[in-house]
């Protein structure tokens, strides 16, 4: 019975053991190399942290030194979280007082920085736990206490008060996920992944650990590579990958600035996405230059993992029809539930709720938040089960896909009407020259208020005769503003919380 990844990542460095593992710009690890170095890192934290089960912090850029300490503080039966090195010095101290008993690990080169944030605990340095000798002796009594419940890692998102909170994912449920998304897509040692995401990004989680379990490679993306699109796909013609899974935003730039005209991608086969609905106009265009590729449509919150369902393009859709987000994965069950606590028939609009193995353990140190979200699942009287309601509005389709609607809190009351702002959004992406767009309600003064980024050649009074042909009087945009650049987050989604701040 495997309790930890680190069975299953024995077994495939057994398997696989000079194969690459992972790749950054700068080093490649084998399978044998990567598990030697987690387990030197593991057994150094092992004597430095007396008990397990407690947090440590990874203050270490995207890297093959990245992934190497965060297996270690596994191995070492503790948790981590892995930090954004670029994010402001207030976040971080608000992530830090989060958790408790906390320790960092940090490269030499940024120790400085540590000693700048509100931090009192242990600081450890990568270059020397990295010299430590594996005791394989202490990390079989650490495995031998660690259960498949226990905390693997903590990863943060936005709180809506401005407090991050801290998601819990425990053992079992990345093996289980992991698993599921090996045996749906067929992942093995000939994947290649082109990773985009930061490690402490849920995104993450699909490629990172599906590698794992699988003798795959994963080459990190150098994140200024997304900025030239060309360069972009270039690294990735050299690479030979044949795998991705990034932000639509991500696969839109590609798009837009038309640089699959320029660049070939013989061994790209499958493109998958997640993060924000996919608008169907850029994806004809990836589909139109790679009719070979299989196209995949993930949704999912950070709360269940990373994923719930997933949707593979087996048809022609229009540029302003919506993506289905498809079916939910094996060993994963997603249900609609009303607002009258009641399962919605097709074409009915409910609550996307999700329950079984995918799901964590709730946010840290934060009860009051885990108990609105994490609740009894209303279609079962008779004995405990905890859904997750994920806040998200979805309907059936008369073919048993789940369509994504809107968020619970982009459903706006404007004029007496109920409004979607993602419809609204959706209307002006098939606009052509729309590079992107977001709507943002102004609910002080009760107005949709529109942000986009466009193409030169699009006018403004272009735009406004589109949006009048193509939406109800009720949900025009009372404000419109173009940006130079849309604005996004650390994960590349729109901004949304900065766009409302620009009101």
């Amino acid at each position: 019975m495997n309790r930890t990844i680190l069975e299953i990542l024995e077994k495939t460095a057994k398997k696989f053991p000079d194969k690459t593992i992972y790749e950054d710009i700068s080093r490649k690890s084998t399978y044998s190399d990567f598990v030697q170095k987690a387990q030197k890192i593991g057994s150094s934290l092992a004597n430095k942290i007396k008990n397990i089960n407690k947090p440590v912090a990874i203050y270490i850029d995207r890297s093959v030194t990245c992934l190497e300490t965060m297996m270690g503080v596994t191995y070492s039966g503790n948790y981590f979280t892995v930090l954004d090195i670029k994010s402001p010095k207030e976040r971080i101290n608000l992530i830090l007082q989060t958790l408790p008993e906390i320790s960092i690990v940090v490269e030499k080169k940024n120790v400085e920085k540590i000693k700048e944030l509100n931090f009192d605990g242990e600081i450890f340095i990568y270059e020397e736990l990295i010299e430590e000798k594996v005791n394989t002796e202490n990390l079989a009594e650490i495995r031998n206490r660690i259960i498949d419940t226990d905390p693997m890692y903590v990863q943060f998102t936005s709180g809506s008060t401005g407090v991050p909170k801290g998601i819990i994912i425990c053992h079992r449920s990345v093996i289980t996920y992991a698993t599921s998304i090996k045996e749906t897509f067929d992942i093995n040692e000939n994947t290649k992944f082109g990773s985009e995401a930061p490690f402490y990004f849920s995104l993450s989680t699909l490629d990172t650990y599906t590698t794992m379990i699988s003798g795959a490679t994963m080459v990190i993306i150098p994140k200024m590579y997304f900025s030239f699109p060309i360069k972009l796909l270039e690294f990735l013609k050299e690479n030979k990958i044949n795998t991705v899974y990034w932000v639509p935003s991500a696969l839109c730039i590609v798009a837009n600035l038309k640089a699959l005209d320029e660049v070939e991608l013989p061994d790209l086969k499958r493109v998958m996405f997640v993060g924000e609905v996919m608008p169907v106009k850029q994806l004809n265009i990836w589909r139109k230059h790679l009719p070979d590729a299989t196209f995949v449509n993930l949704y999912g919150p950070t709360e269940i993992t990373d994923v719930c369902t997933y949707y593979v393009v087996d048809r022609k859709f229009n540029n302003d029809e919506n993506l289905p987000i498809g079916k939910e994965f094996n060993n994963c069950n997603v249900l609609i539930i009303k607002d009258d606590g009641t399962e919605a028939k097709v074409g009915e609009p409910g609550e996307l709720c999700v329950r079984g193995s995918f799901l964590s353990l709730g946010y840290y140190n934060n009860p009051e938040k885990t108990n609105q979200a994490f609740v009894q699942n209303p279609l079962n009287k008779a004995y405990p089960e905890t859904i997750y309601k994920t806040g998200d509005i979805v309907k059936k389709n008369e073919n048993n896909e789940i369509i994504y609607i809107s968020r619970k809190d982009f459903q706006i009351k404007h004029m007496g009407y109920r409004i979607e702002l993602g419809e609204i959004e959706a209307v002006i992406n098939n606009v052509e020259g729309i590079i992107a767009c977001a709507c943002v309600y102004d609910n002080e003064n009760k107005k949709i208020v529109l942000f986009y980024e466009a193409h030169k050649e699009l006018e403004e009074k272009e735009l406004v005769k589109q949006i009048k042909n193509n939406l109800l009087s009720y949900m025009w945009p009372n404000e419109i503003h173009r940006l130079e650049k849309m604005i996004y987050n650390a994960n590349s989604k729109i901004d949304r919380p900065k766009l409302k701040k620009m009101i």
